[in-house]
């Protein structure tokens, strides 16, 4: 309670400071404290601490050092050359081709050459040697993606009236997949590139929305830290303001509570992963759909991953929490039809409760003098072959194809987590939903053993904070053999490695690992940049 003698004081105070002012000077002093009062206010209370933000600065206003500037490009330029040297080594002793020929190939001379690119690669992806990346290989299918394609290579459903057949088979793909996810008949959607792009619509329809209904000037996206990167990207595209929230330390699912408290009037969506990428646990969107119903906020549900098997899981006799439009409060999922869809990549589907959502994803130009253009996703012109194949796909394996390879995927998945729990010095990071297994290790450096797998021919997805590596299980590893392969050699590099788990890690593992302990970000983002010029590289 107020003390009333004391505001009586506090009013003297202030009247006796001002009495010999004039009228002009208390207002200036009345306005200058008043927003000195909200810069401070701002300056404080903000997500990052002080220290967090004066440590950035600090480390920030380092780099103007000549000394240290000059050490930091030293270091830039060497690990750019290492990663040209790579690039350069990956291609081997294939030339590069930097003019237009003189006078154009023969089909078969480019044949050979495609061929002879696509043979480039020491990791033997056809066996499953490779985390993900080729989710089946079928030479019946690839031989009908390739008839195909080379029939709708030229088509664009940028033009309806001319590829009316490219539009439909659009709309079919979409309407299966929200059949799919127990969308009802108001369910829609689109085709996308990749689960990018359909994360990066979700984003930009719900803040056009939040816009238009709710007046949000400043948008913010709720994500949890295990959420996919191309939040991130798409926060960075739109200007969206990212919250990140922690994952719980066992389970390594999205901390609720955390999520309730990062909640703001400027949230315009709200994010959960069925699974999340690195450690492939399944936030519980049941409750991320209980806040998003009591704040009337749209939850998204990442499914790019693992989406065209949670949707067949039940089925085949594995049980999981609800994560689709069962749920009342998940207004968008998106899934990617060329992962466990077995499309040609470049294909995955945004997914919509309503078209009140979707109708926010569109663009659309009035006034352009070339006529009225709308478009409903990021490009303009969109290859119609990509679609044609992913509805192939779709007609090729059926219900029933999908559930005979979800049920080999999920087996295989649980007997490598099985076994794998069984051996001494490595953890398994929560419980893997679907189709991703991360280890981890409390006794040596977890790198180590991706680089001996790595000799071995296996490459793995390397996760850092905390360090681990994870395996993506895909049809190509139900092949028999495979998995048991992969366990024996994850056993014979266990062995080497506890003989001795003090042995720091080398190579490439080495500098990933090195990259976590660097304080200042912004150099590892420099490293990275490197890294993706270093993917361009010609010889000049």
């Amino acid at each position: 309670m107020i003390n009333i003698p004391l505001l009586g004081t506090v009013k003297l105070f202030i009247n006796d400071v001002f009495k010999e002012k004039e009228p002009w000077q208390i207002v200036t002093i009345t306005t200058t404290t008043l927003l000195t009062s909200i810069w401070l206010w701002d300056v404080i209370f903000q997500d990052e601490s002080l220290v967090e933000r004066a440590k950035k600065k600090g480390l920030k206003l380092a780099r103007y050092i000549p000394s240290v500037r000059e050490k930091i490009d030293r270091e830039l330029n060497k690990v750019g050359t290492d990663f040209q040297k790579d690039a350069v080594d990956r291609v081997k002793d294939v030339p590069y081709i930097v003019n237009l020929p003189t006078k154009g190939l023969s089909s078969e001379d480019i044949l050979k050459l495609v061929e002879q690119h696509i043979q480039l690669g020491d990791y033997d992806w056809e066996r499953g040697k490779v985390s993900g990346t080729v989710y089946k290989s079928d030479k019946n299918l690839t031989q009908l993606m390739g008839n195909i394609y080379r029939i709708a290579s030229y088509t664009n459903p940028l033009h309806p009236d001319v590829f009316p057949g490219v539009c439909k088979m659009e709309a079919e793909v979409v309407r299966i997949a929200c059949n799919l996810f127990n969308g009802d008949e108001a369910s829609c959607g689109t085709m996308t590139t990749g689960g990018t792009e359909s994360i990066l619509l979700a984003c930009k329809a719900y803040r056009d929305y939040a816009k238009e209904v709710k007046g949000i000037k400043k948008p913010e996206m709720v994500i949890p830290t295990t959420a996919h990167s191309a939040f991130d990207k798409a926060a960075q595209f739109l200007k969206i303001k990212v919250r990140l929230v922690p994952v719980n330390s066992k389970s390594f699912t999205c901390s609720i509570d955390a999520m309730q408290r990062a909640i703001t009037k400027n949230t315009i969506m709200l994010v959960g992963s069925a699974p999340n990428f690195p450690y492939g646990t399944m936030d519980n969107i049941e409750s991320i759909t209980n806040l998003g119903v009591r704040y009337n906020i749209p939850v998204h549900v990442d499914a790019c991953l693992g989406g065209f098997l949670i949707c067949f899981m039940e089925k085949v006799g594995y049980n999981l929490p609800l994560f689709d439009f069962r749920l009342p409060g998940v207004t968008s999922i998106s899934a990617d039809t060329h992962k466990y869809g077995y499309a040609p990549k470049g294909s995955s589907v945004i997914l919509y409760r309503d078209k009140k959502y979707r109708n926010h994803q569109y663009t659309v130009s009035t006034d352009w003098p070339g006529g009225i253009y709308g478009s409903p996703t990021v490009n303009g012109s969109r290859a119609g072959g990509i679609i044609a194949s992913c509805w192939a796909s779709m007609m090729y394996f059926g219900n029933n194809g999908y559930l005979e390879a979800t049920r080999k995927i999920i087996d295989t998945t649980k007997y490598i987590e099985r076994e794998l729990r069984k051996m001494e010095g490595i953890c398994i990071f929560g419980t893997p939903a679907t189709s991703v297994v991360a280890i981890g290790s409390k006794d040596f450096h977890i790198y180590r053993l991706g680089e001996l797998l790595r000799a071995k021919g296996w490459n793995l997805n390397s996760l850092q904070f905390p360090s681990g590596i994870h395996l993506c299980v895909t049809h190509v590893h139900t092949e028999k053999g495979v998995a048991d392969q992969f366990l024996d050699d994850v056993q014979s590099a266990l062995d080497i490695t506890m003989k001795n788990p003090k042995v720091p890690v080398r190579g490439q593992f080495a500098l990933y690992g090195m990259s976590q302990e660097i304080a200042d970000r912004s150099i590892v983002g420099d490293i990275t940049r490197n890294y993706l010029d270093s993917l361009y590289y010609t010889p000049k």
